[in-house]
């Protein structure tokens, strides 16, 4: 992420610090649901699913921009990371 913010602070622009609305709200929505399943595994995994789907949709947003070549590759090889994280959750969910 700090990758990122650098990129956007060269550009001129002032990154977030702590992310998008979306993503604290989803981080909130983790916290409370993990209170009240009890953390349950399978409830948390499917909630980590879910903000790693968001974070592909963001992803694939910025992919569909007209970039410069430095950064289009640096968000394509974060864009990679994030999928494995989705396909990793996906795996240990299946699993449980």
């Amino acid at each position: 992420m700090s990758e990122l913010q650098a990129q956007v602070r060269a550009f001129g622009g002032d990154p977030e610090r702590r992310g998008s609305v979306s993503g604290s709200v989803h981080r909130a929505w983790v916290n409370i649901k993990s209170t009240i399943t009890g953390m349950d595994e399978a409830a948390v995994l499917a909630e980590c699913e879910r903000g790693e789907e968001v974070a592909r949709k963001a992803y694939e947003d910025a992919l569909s921009k007209d970039l410069p070549a430095d950064v289009r590759s640096m968000i394509e090889r974060q864009y990679q990371g994030v999928r494995q994280h989705q396909d990793r959750v996906r795996q240990v969910r299946g699993a449980s």
